[in-house]
């Protein structure tokens, strides 16, 4: 018999629980209405996995992830951990895992859904039919690089360092991730990086360029300095197809891009390791919004992101392109129809709320499942 295929479900902390039992939801239909069935494990990251075991990423936490086919993260942080050491912060628990996992691309999708257009703070002519992938670096550069830290000069002077450095196997294994995703799509892709001020830039640069000459003729690269990038994000978005950059302008941009969307909320997210011999790769998923300690267990939450971070997850681990399109419409017609959760609602309606929406999405589901 085949085996079913595993997931570890990391809720985390804030509305990561909300927003993860609705996703359960959409999962537990897949299994009943077509025969996809998925063996589901749960345990703690973030916050509440520093409170329960002293560690925001828990050895057998690890353990578990590094055994499941992808993971599933709800979100980690809030206020009631800022005064933890910086080691053992929740947010550190994240970064953990992403190493852990060798998790080194992080695909960030920014898509403005038809029915949203006006949410955006552009003009809706700029964002409508906006599809941009950002894939970034995520586990080398600045956030990662030796030496760091706040060094004491003496007389009352410090001095804080971080290093940003890049090697040829890193730059190499996410433009290839980059170009290989392009190919899917329209064909354009945009390498970001500093090449004017920065040698690591430029490093950056010629490395790209040497993949795309070699492996990649018949994709259209270009390269753009990040500065140009972030104005080019608001002055004509929908230039872009797919953008590669490294860690820190991937952070920044594809932040950037997703409020291009109308809500932060709304937008998914992916992160990948390398394929073994098998062809497997380690993968986390998580939505783009953070724990929003603000609303947690009021109801509030709007559960899209983390559903679509699933349905990323179908796509990009499990080869499952039907039954990922059928709730990515499930979806669309939800926000068709002007249902909203309080971050995306209209003025003067009436918000669903985290199981009223899971419940939309669910019926229409079943009204695409023919």
């Amino acid at each position: 018999m085949t085996q079913n295929p595993q997931l570890l479900l990391l809720a985390g902390d804030g509305i990561g629980p909300e927003v993860m039992a609705e996703t359960r939801r959409v999962i537990a239909w897949l299994g009943d209405h077509r025969g996809l069935v998925f063996d589901l494990e749960e345990d703690l990251v973030g916050g509440c996995a520093f409170d329960a075991e002293g560690h925001p990423a828990p050895s057998s936490m690890i353990a578990k992830a590094l055994s499941a086919d992808a993971v599933l993260l709800g979100a980690v942080g809030g206020p009631k951990w800022a005064g933890v050491d910086y080691a053992h912060r929740p947010e550190q628990g994240l970064l953990d895992l992403r190493k852990s996992l060798g998790l080194f691309a992080n695909l960030r999708p920014a898509i403005c859904f038809d029915a949203l257009k006006e949410a955006s703070s552009l003009k809706p002519e700029l964002v409508s039919g906006l599809d941009i992938l950002i894939v970034r670096e995520l586990i080398g550069g600045i956030y990662f690089g030796e030496p760091a830290g706040i060094e004491d000069l003496g007389n009352g002077q410090r001095r804080g360092v971080n290093t940003q450095v890049y090697t040829t196997p890193e730059i190499h294994r996410v433009a290839r991730v980059a170009f290989d995703l392009t190919g899917k799509r329209k064909g354009r892709l945009t390498s970001v990086d500093k090449a004017n001020v920065m040698v690591s830039g430029l490093l950056w640069r010629e490395e790209v360029q040497k993949i795309g000459d070699a492996e990649y003729p018949d994709i259209q690269l270009d390269h753009m300095y990040a500065d140009n990038c972030a104005m080019q994000l608001v002055r004509s978005p929908k230039q872009f197809d797919v953008i590669v950059t490294d860690n820190l302008f991937g952070d920044l941009l594809s932040d950037e891009a997703a409020m291009l969307t109308g809500s932060l909320g709304m937008l998914p997210s992916a992160s990948i390791g390398a394929k073994d011999e098998s062809g497997k790769a380690h993968a986390l998923y998580e939505p783009v919004h953070g724990s929003a300690p603000d609303i947690a267990g009021q109801g509030k939450a709007n559960p899209i992101a983390m559903i679509l971070s699933f349905v990323m997850a179908l796509r990009y681990s499990f080869n499952r392109e039907v039954e990922a399109d059928l709730i990515d419409q499930a979806v669309r017609n939800v926000l068709g129809q002007g249902l909203r959760t309080a971050d995306i609602v209209l003025q003067g309606e009436t918000p669903l709320s985290t199981a009223a929406m899971g419940d939309a999405i669910l019926s229409e589901m079943e009204s695409l499942n023919v």
